[in-house]
């Protein structure tokens, strides 16, 4: 276990500068946009240049630009991710207004699209070059071929405008309504899984097919043990590491897709906010879901990558 002690926190050291870097990227990129912040404020006025330079000058926009990285990294170890130009309102507080629903709608997502692989990848893996397994590949190649917002807009046609299964969008919350808010969540979650599962899917049935050619499968069934109790105990177990370490970043595309989906479905969440920001020229709250955004994708690689230590039996056996 020693062994896993000492990666689980070089692990974490590396977090530090890897989010310091995430950042220093979001500030920099940001700094180079066309949304100025004093563009912005005067938006629909007519401002001198006198009163121009006077706002710069009072929210410290002409010091250097390495100063205002620092002070930009002090705000944000307070809780302060600045204040938007336009309402006034801290831009922390509408990220952690919009930021629930972008998660719920993540791990929805992620759960149907999990959950959808694994029995698909088994299925193909358990009926290899047999015509269960012809089909879901094909259907699966079919499924990495098509973006999300695609497969959105096509639900949207048939399942809500043609046949009314499901709204056209909106958000319904679950304290109000659980069925309601199902309803108002299948269709984005099923779009924004469907490429994931599919990618996930053909991952999977490769891992399990590698691993059900190994010499323990077969020694393990000739001693009589039944092939669904090696397969569940043991294939199966062994089979997921691999694609474990995929996961991390398919969680990652899920949190950047969210923002587009939820804009195609009108969903109150980070891409609305982040499409408000940049409609209105508001450059705090466009970094600040960035920011938000670049940060998860960070913390939930690490979780996988801690998740692929505690369970490869490879490095449990070296601790």
């Amino acid at each position: 276990m020693a062994v896993i002690a000492r990666m689980l926190v070089r692990r974490i050291l590396i977090l530090i500068p890897l989010l310091l870097g995430v950042i220093a990227f979001v500030f920099i990129i940001m700094r180079f946009s066309q949304n100025k912040p004093e563009y912005a404020y005067f938006q629909g006025a007519n401002p001198t240049p006198e009163q121009i330079r006077q706002f710069q000058e009072e929210n410290g926009l002409l010091d250097p630009l390495p100063v205002r990285y620092v002070r930009f990294v002090g705000d944000l170890l307070q809780g302060d991710m600045g204040t938007s130009v336009l309402t006034k309102a801290p831009v922390l507080d509408s990220v952690l207004t919009a930021l629930p629903l972008t998660l719920q709608l993540t791990f929805l997502g992620l759960l149907i699209g999990v959950v959808t692989a694994l029995v698909f990848g088994v299925t193909a893996a358990l009926f290899r070059d047999r015509w269960p397994d012809q089909v879901i590949r094909v259907v699966s190649l079919a499924g990495v071929a098509s973006p999300s917002f695609w497969l959105a807009l096509l639900m949207i046609q048939w399942l809500a405008v043609k046949h009314g299964l499901f709204p056209t969008g909106g958000y319904i919350n679950p304290a109000d309504s659980f069925g309601g808010w199902l309803r108002s969540m299948t269709l984005p979650a099923l779009a924004l899984s469907l490429p994931v599962a599919a990618q996930l899917t053909r991952i999977i049935r490769t891992s399990m097919v590698e691993e059900l050619d190994k010499d323990y499968v077969r020694t393990a069934i000739g001693s009589g043990l039944p092939p669904i109790v090696v397969v569940g105990r043991n294939v199966l177990r062994n089979a997921l590491i691999n694609p474990l370490t995929v996961l991390g970043l398919r969680v990652g595309y899920l949190l950047g897709g969210a923002v587009v989906i939820e804009t195609i479905f009108a969903l109150p969440g980070m891409g609305k906010l982040m499409i408000e920001g940049v409609t209105n020229g508001d450059p705090a709250v466009v970094q600040g879901v960035v920011l938000t955004i670049a940060t998860g994708f960070v913390v939930v690689n690490l979780i996988v990558d801690i998740l692929y230590l505690l369970l490869n039996p490879r490095l449990r056996s070296a601790g």
